[in-house]
């Protein structure tokens, strides 16, 4: 078997997480500082913190990060009427829309995810997805999900990549990108950062991080939240120059009591096959070389579940994964095996 279950040999310690910190906190050492912003952007919390030799160039870093965050939630938002995104969900399934490189480059990488998933991966849920109401409570009934899971598949999304066109193959289609902008948003500013000189980074959009060097001389270190135990962390990681994007079902949800007395979680990572919330996993993390990749194959690894998922990792070299199963054990892929103790006062930053 690929993973390994509990009891786990893998060197993570429970531990509290630090305290949140929303302010920047400029440390002056041998010259230079460590630097820290932070703002709310695409829906959740946008954090950089890095080391700048001059507090001008590492505050011009910063500002750079959340401009391109800006600019990537302006472009690919659902919920803003004059996005790109919006534009192709009201026009695509009347006419083949012209779309703009960024955005038919990312369509490509959908396509392909969802080819190498079997459609775990399918950017096209959104028909179902947006039935749901998690701060309501509200989800839809049997009916209205079987007429939504008509517009479902991914196979109907017809690009054009020499007209750089995409049009909707089904009635009712339509499409979110949420299983990855955060991603492809964490890459571009990693990648603004190192244009700009910077060599020591840690950038997060919600539970999309991506990491630049180490801390001076020692790793980044991240922590996995515990999906079931509130301000407890159910894995700490050392991290140098990789992405890390955990996917679970405790960030948008809303728990129903069904007829039989069982309490049913619906949370906002959709089985495109079913239209429904998968419940054999709690929390998946990849790591992997770029953040829209671990991003992309978190939700994925969740769908299909630790068995299957864990098959499909077994094919993608320089990519490892944590997930923590409905009964709370911690499955991981070999890589993460022989991991570092990573002590609680080393904990910087929180995947969520």
């Amino acid at each position: 078997m690929l993973a390994a279950e509990e009891p786990l040999r893998l060197d993570f310690l429970r531990q509290a997480l630090p305290p949140a910190r929303s302010v920047s906190l400029p440390l002056s050492l041998r010259g230079g500082r460590w630097l820290k912003r932070e703002e709310a952007i695409m829906g959740t919390s946008i954090s950089v913190e890095l080391w700048a030799d001059d507090a001008r160039t590492g505050a011009a870093a910063c500002a750079a990060v959340m401009g391109e965050m800006h600019r990537i939630d302006r472009r690919m938002s659902p919920h803003k009427a004059d996005s790109e995104l919006s534009r192709i969900n009201r026009e695509a399934g009347e006419r083949a829309v012209p779309v703009g490189e960024e955005m038919f480059a990312l369509l490509e990488r959908a396509q392909q995810f969802a080819a190498l998933s079997g459609g775990a991966f399918d950017i096209t849920y959104a028909a179902v997805g947006r039935l749901y109401d998690y701060r309501a409570g509200v989800r839809p009934d049997a009916a209205a999900l079987e007429a939504a899971r008509a517009a479902v598949g991914w196979q109907h999304l017809q690009l054009d990549a020499k007209a750089r066109t995409v049009r909707f193959g089904r009635p009712g289609m339509c499409i979110d990108l949420g299983g990855f902008a955060k991603g492809h948003a964490v890459d571009n500013a990693i990648t603004l950062l190192q244009r700009l000189g910077i060599r020591h980074a840690y950038v997060a959009a919600g539970g999309d991080s991506r990491v630049l060097g180490d801390r001076r001389g020692r790793p980044w270190t991240v922590a996995i939240r515990d999906p079931r135990r509130a301000g407890e962390a159910a894995a700490v990681l050392p991290l140098e120059d990789t992405a890390i994007s955990t996917s679970g079902d405790y960030e948008r949800y809303f728990d129903e009591r069904a007829s039989g007395g069982e309490v049913v979680r619906h949370h906002h990572l959709i089985d495109p096959a079913t239209g429904r919330s998968p419940r054999h996993v709690t929390s998946v993390t990849i790591l992997a070389p770029d953040g829209l990749t671990a991003e992309a194959l978190s939700k994925t690894v969740f769908v299909l579940g630790p068995g299957r998922g864990m098959e499909l990792l077994e094919t993608m070299p320089g990519v490892d994964a944590v997930i923590i199963d409905a009964q709370g054990r911690l499955i991981a892929t070999p890589g993460l095996m022989h991991a570092g103790p990573a002590g609680a006062s080393a904990a910087e930053g929180e995947t969520a």
